[in-house]
């Protein structure tokens, strides 16, 4: 019997592993204009793992489609891609649509007489007829029609003209010749496909194993995924060693995990501790060295206890020199792998600049876990809410914030917008601060803090969208269970649907990174 030996051509579902070779691929296809971002690919990973697919050939990524599930009547009605993909991130997924909607198909330059567009356009018919929906639909490319515009003034007149045969379009043709129907032109689906003047055919392949007769697709949910997040109200502490910080998280972290907590957070700012051991108080430039020089023992101290004790740690933040010589606030996080992140801090406060002269960080994308993509927000950070709706469309449903304020109204203000960031992108906030007084650390002498777990606002969430408050000004851990089903059925058919309503036609956020 022959050896066996690995496929040389591969189709197979994506995983986040896969990430930056469909980006490159991305920039290999989209030379003439902007190639997806790695947080765009990211949004269609975590938003509907099933319908992402790539190709791989002799270990490279060479094929990539990706899809959502959209409802029938969205899918019927005008719309542009941008709309029906979320702004490219697959966000507008809908987990009871009732048709498979193509956001991307491409294929490297390269390879393409291996066939690999056809193979994945099988993997997507099998897809559709596996979960029973009623068909495939997406915004077909129409790249002769500038060619030939001034005898077909309309993107309607054109493609009755390539669905009649008078005219032949490279694209639409092949797909229609592949089963799919060209049901009526798109206008101003996708203003960058210049060859297309901007337009789109609506394309669609009916599943021929669907009841006809069926008004709607029974609703499927997913099975319930809970995640127990604990949340740390931690009283600053004059210490007299190191040793005694690392006690003290190393207590509330074994706390939550005896809970069987899957997440613990820290306050922001808390291993600003570390300086009260000093002999003196020291000022700005000198405290800021110390801490860093803290860093490294910091990061492997609660990289080992997140997998002592089976936890994964939204490590607060560390304010700490980097290697570029800036000084930022930066919070790291902890898994239960061994592994460790980083998020720093966008929004430096006014007096972070002044008395510690910290830069804002610049790029914000979710973290994988094994509980799912999770995102941090830093304090003020959480006061953009720009900010946490990337995050969301990258496929985050849990954010963790922790924040440092020393008066009510700074608590407030953190609580306030946190709470609209739950209701907003319709996912749960996580808000960890510090309380008490701290001797001998300058610039954080005084704290005030009301902990809490927040959830969006409708019927599966808690009755004030408040499912764990700690007192205020006490050290304490609050913990609560998260169901992350409930969000993606607020999502998809709650009493609003906030990330779904956006009106892309009116507005969108674009980042630097082209997301």
């Amino acid at each position: 019997m022959p050896d066996s030996t690995r496929p040389t051509l591969e189709i197979r579902h994506a995983t986040p592993a896969d990430i930056p070779g469909i980006v490159a691929l991305s920039q290999r296809v989209y030379t003439d204009e902007p190639p997806y971002t790695r947080g765009q690919i990211t949004g269609h990973v975590n938003a509907f793992p099933q319908g992402v697919f790539v190709a791989i050939y002799e270990d490279e990524i060479v094929g990539y489609a990706a899809s959502s599930r959209i409802a029938e009547d969205r899918v019927m009605s005008a719309h542009t891609w941008s709309e029906v993909t979320g702004g490219g991130y697959g966000s507008q997924h809908n987990g009871h649509g009732d048709w498979l909607y193509g956001i991307e198909v491409m294929v490297d330059p390269g390879r393409r007489r291996l066939r690999i567009g056809k193979r994945l356009y099988g993997a997507r018919e099998r897809l559709c007829v596996d979960l029973e929906l009623k068909g495939i639909a997406f915004g077909g490319r129409m790249p002769g029609y500038r060619r030939v515009q001034r005898h077909y003034p309309t993107p309607e007149a054109y493609v009755d003209a390539v669905r009649d045969g008078a005219v032949r379009d490279s694209v639409l043709s092949f797909q229609m010749r592949s089963g799919f129907e060209a049901l009526r032109a798109l206008p101003a689906y996708a203003p960058d496909d210049l060859a297309s003047g901007g337009h789109a055919a609506l394309m669609v392949w009916r599943n021929p194993y669907a009841e006809a007769e069926t008004a709607a697709q029974p609703i499927t949910r997913t099975d319930p995924e809970v995640v127990r997040v604990a949340s740390v109200q931690l009283n600053a502490r004059t210490l007299k060693s190191p040793e005694e910080f690392y006690e003290a998280v190393d207590y509330f972290t074994n706390i939550a995990s005896e809970y069987g907590a899957d997440f613990v957070v820290f306050p922001e700012h808390f291993t600003l501790q570390l300086l009260s051991c000093e002999p003196r108080e020291l000022p700005p430039t000198q405290a800021i060295q110390r801490a860093t020089e803290h860093t490294e023992v910091f990061v492997e101290r609660l990289r080992q206890m997140a997998l002592s004790r089976a936890i994964n740690i939204i490590g607060g933040s560390h304010a700490t020199r980097m290697e570029d010589g800036d000084i930022h606030n930066v919070a790291h996080v902890f898994l239960r792998d061994g592994s460790v992140h980083r998020q720093e801090k966008l929004h430096p406060t006014p007096d972070e600049k002044s008395s510690w002269n910290i830069k804002g960080g610049d790029s914000v994308d979710v973290i994988d876990t094994d509980c799912g993509p999770v995102g941090v927000l830093i304090c003020y950070d959480a006061e953009f809410p720009e900010a946490a709706r990337r995050l969301a469309d990258e496929g985050a449903r849990i954010l963790f914030v922790p924040y440092n304020t020393d008066t009510r109204h700074g608590h407030l203000r953190v609580r306030y917008c946190c709470q609209a960031r739950a209701v907003e992108n319709q996912c749960y906030v996580v808000t960890s601060g510090m309380v008490g007084n701290l001797d001998n650390v300058s610039n954080l002498d005084i704290q005030y803090a009301q902990s809490a777990i927040l959830t969006p606002c409708d019927f599966p969430f808690a009755r004030d969208g408040i499912a764990a408050e700690a007192s205020e000004n006490v050290e304490m851990i609050i913990v609560a269970d998260l169901n992350l089903a409930s969000v993606q059925w607020a999502r998809a058919q709650g009493s609003v649907r906030n990330l779904r309503d956006r009106r892309f036609d009116l507005y969108r956020t674009r980042w630097n990174d082209g997301g």
